[in-house]
């Protein structure tokens, strides 16, 4: 198992997340072209999947979509964007993605905006 399945920990197939969101595959595939949601191959047979920690009380977290933008325009790969927002921050409770989950979004947001610097 690599480095970031480990940090992320729980994840979720594109069929289960569609069965989690209660929604179409298509539709999820719609959420990856659009960015709401980035997905990674995982396991041994490589099945695209998302942090299972993106959705939350049956939807994707809100803040998510800006913020991976914002990652994205600071020239982070899917792979790496995943990666930033579950490793342990000193200066937050936990994870960028705990901080979302909170609603702590514009402070994340800056400090995404910063890694472009």
């Amino acid at each position: 198992m690599n480095e970031i399945q480990e940090l992320v920990g729980q994840w979720l197939t594109l069929p289960d997340l569609a069965e989690e969101l209660d929604i179409d595959i298509r539709r999820v595939h719609r959420m990856l072209d659009e960015r709401e949601v980035v997905a990674m191959r995982i396991g041994e047979r490589k099945v695209r999947s998302v942090p299972a920690e993106f959705v939350q009380d049956g939807a994707v977290v809100d803040s998510l979509k800006g913020t991976l933008s914002v990652l994205k325009d600071s020239g982070y790969s899917d792979e790496e964007s995943i990666k930033w927002l579950f490793t342990e921050d000193a200066s937050l409770p936990g994870t960028p993605m705990n901080a979302l989950r909170s609603g702590r979004k514009t402070e994340i947001r800056r400090r995404a905006q910063s890694l472009a610097w």
